[in-house]
């Protein structure tokens, strides 16, 4: 027996594909430390051009950073004899259900055709994805009740705040399949990284070597940043250079002292 991944290629029932492997302790640890530009820029020497999600900001400024596997909800426009609060409140809601079934250590991605007529989540469905383990939940629509979100303290990004009851606007159609949010592809497995600045997506295939690298490049410049404030200009610094390079290591090697003026 065989099932289609993503790519539509068959894989035994069992086998585990990169996109289906789990994200290691190491790899979301190393992602923590850096910046969803620094991804972006990572992602972008292999040819990924759109991997940032534009118009999604941080819900508070101060929330800490965001990394976990994404788990998705897909939501279409609603339609008037379908989306009633009744049937909003029925135990088979996919928006309902995607709130109790979203593993803990993922991110919920919320596709809502960027839409902000109506809300993609409030308070006390984030209350209850804190209370789960969730990682945090981003979409490209918005969410009401967000000062109540925000003493919540769960990490969460939009486009900005829709306050009207969800079922006026957005029908949730499916769980945990491929979705476009804020115009960027992403599948379930893709690693999500957001921090104060926004939110960047990292094909599951990628996303142990993406952590490396980026990791090594934030390290990189806090080294130019040491000789910057000393008066050093970018050229033969920024960006790093083969000599440049040796220089940071050879500074590496040395325990990372700060710099004598």
């Amino acid at each position: 027996m065989s099932t289609e991944n993503q790519s539509g290629a068959t894989t035994p029932v069992g086998e585990r594909t990169p996109e289906t492997m789990p994200l290691s302790d190491l790899t979301r640890q190393r992602l923590s430390r850096v910046g969803s530009a620094n991804v972006a820029n990572v992602l972008l020497k292999r040819g990924f051009r759109n991997v940032y999600l534009l118009g999604v900001a941080p819900l508070s400024p101060d929330q800490p950073q965001l990394v976990g596997p994404a788990y998705t909800l897909r939501f279409m426009p609603a339609r008037e004899d379908i989306d009633t609060m009744a049937n909003y409140s029925r135990s088979d809601n996919k928006h309902r259900r995607a709130i109790e079934e979203c593993p803990a250590g993922a991110v919920l991605v919320i596709d809502a055709m960027g839409a902000v007529k109506s809300s993609a989540m409030g308070d006390l469905m984030a209350a209850r994805l804190l209370a789960r383990g969730v990682a945090g939940v981003v979409t490209d629509g918005g969410y009401r009740d967000a000062p109540a979100i925000r003493k919540v303290g769960l990490p969460c990004y939009q486009q900005r705040s829709a306050p009207p009851a969800t079922p006026i606007a957005m029908h949730p159609v499916e769980l945990n399949g491929p979705v476009g949010c804020a115009g960027v592809a992403v599948y379930p497995g893709d690693v999500i990284v957001g921090d104060g600045e926004g939110v960047v997506v990292i094909p599951r295939a990628l996303a142990d070597e993406v952590a490396v690298e980026a990791l090594d490049a934030v390290e990189y410049e806090e080294f130019a940043a040491l000789h910057i404030a000393r008066g050093r200009p970018l050229f033969g610094l920024f960006p790093a250079t083969p000599e440049s390079r040796n220089e940071y290591e050879s500074w590496v090697a040395a325990g990372r002292p700060s710099l004598e003026a």
